[in-house]
């Protein structure tokens, strides 16, 4: 750092550079998340806030990162394949959390 206590521009465009890559790996893992929340939604029948808990209490079940479950999820709905430890905590939390019913539907649906 210069004597005068102002940053470089070097150093400048350093932290700028670090902000930038931070902000682009927040904007993909939210998109990551938001869909492996549509997941839930549509295969555990569940509302958007439940499939956000769902989520929540796997990753904090398996102490896995939630970005991480989120991925581990969208790839088992491309190959179908999914670790078993998170297939069980998924299948658990589910069970708590749905499924929610269908509006308009009959109690036998």
């Amino acid at each position: 750092m210069p004597m005068d206590g102002r940053r470089s521009d070097d150093d400048l465009v350093f932290a700028l550079q670090t902000e930038v890559d931070q902000l682009k790996e927040a904007v993909t893992s939210h998109a990551v998340v938001d869909q492996a929340i549509g997941m839930m939604i549509a295969l555990g029948r569940v509302t958007p806030d439940e499939g956000w808990e769902v989520l929540k209490e796997v990753s904090q079940h398996t102490n896995i990162k939630l970005r991480h479950i989120a991925e581990t999820v969208l790839t088992w709905g491309r190959d179908g394949e999914m670790p078993s430890e998170v297939r069980a905590e998924l299948e658990d939390a589910l069970d708590r959390h749905g499924p929610t019913r269908i509006p308009g539907a009959t109690p036998d649906s």
